[in-house]
């Protein structure tokens, strides 16, 4: 039988959201073509454009919510994740460069999120679950792993691949604390108190970077879209969905954004996908297509 209605809508905004994530990696290239963006300078600009945007949002809803005291602890929780993430991520990148990086801290994130979900949300996986979370897993390897040759496992390498881990933990551990908010809070508060508090801690980042009023004064249509339609619409949408759907389905789900990033990289910039990334994206595919048929039980 397929999914329950309802659940099919929760698993089409967060494949939605996973998607407009998947288009970050292309703007980013356009960002450090055009205006010599820093990735740190675009995680600090895109949370604070994130930010300004749910806040309004929020402000403009006909029955703000307000969110418990419990709640409010959670979402700084929440905002501690997401500016980690940032930090972590991207400077992963610079030590053990992107296809390894993007490989350890994609794929480490569901299978964090599937082992913490029993423990701290009371979730059992289904078999059909455990099944989409292997052939996604293995898929994204392909998929983001193919093009790359052969490592070096230096010290700098290790430490960077060390990096993505803790990147792939600060996502789980965002999502798991999410999942537990939105059990009794609205998602637009919620979502954009948690993105004010990553963006409020990720500010001195800036410290970091070269020029930074000249990069954003250069890519700012480009920021303005990783903000207002990557970053804040991406994630209001998958609140909306995470509300509905188990958090280890939705962090599978969300292995939609490598298969997204690739296919624009095929397409736009004329990367070369091969068999092993043809493989991985069939795999990812029928992950998701295992997710959508199925009894549902709740």
């Amino acid at each position: 039988m397929r999914q329950a209605p309802r659940t099919v809508v929760g698993l089409v905004f967060i494949a939605l959201a996973a998607i407009s994530w998947g288009t970050s990696g292309s703007v980013m290239t356009v960002l450090a073509e055009r205006a010599g963006a820093s990735p740190l300078l675009v995680g600090v600009a895109r949370l604070w454009v994130a930010a300004v945007f749910l806040l309004a949002a929020t402000a403009a809803t006909a029955r703000p919510s307000a969110l418990a005291t419990a709640d409010r602890w959670r979402c700084v929780a929440m905002g501690v994740c997401m500016a980690a993430y940032q930090v972590a991520y991207f400077t992963a990148v610079t030590l053990g460069g992107i296809a390894v990086v993007a490989l350890v801290a994609i794929c480490s994130a569901p299978l964090m999120i599937a082992a913490l979900a029993p423990w701290l949300l009371g979730e059992r996986l289904a078999p059909r679950v455990r099944g989409a979370l292997l052939l996604g897993v293995v898929g994204t390897a392909l998929l983001v792993a193919a093009p790359s040759g052969a490592l070096e496992l230096s010290a700098r390498f290790l430490a960077g691949v060390l990096l993505a881990f803790v990147a792939g933990l600060a996502y789980a551990l965002y999502v798991l604390a999410a999942k537990a908010t939105l059990r009794h809070a609205a998602p637009l508060p919620t979502t954009a108190f948690t993105f004010t508090i990553g963006a409020i801690l990720l500010t001195p980042a800036l410290a970091w970077t070269t020029a930074p009023w000249t990069q954003m004064t250069l890519g700012w249509p480009w920021l303005l879209y990783l903000g207002g339609v990557a970053t804040a619409g991406a994630y209001a949408i998958y609140t909306l969905g995470l509300r509905i759907v188990p958090a280890s389905v939705a962090g599978i789900t969300s292995l939609l954004e490598p298969l997204t990033a690739t296919i624009l990289g095929v397409a736009l910039f004329g990367e070369r996908l091969g068999a092993a990334g043809a493989v991985g994206a069939l795999l990812l595919v029928t992950a998701l297509g295992l997710l959508l048929t199925g009894r549902d039980r709740r």
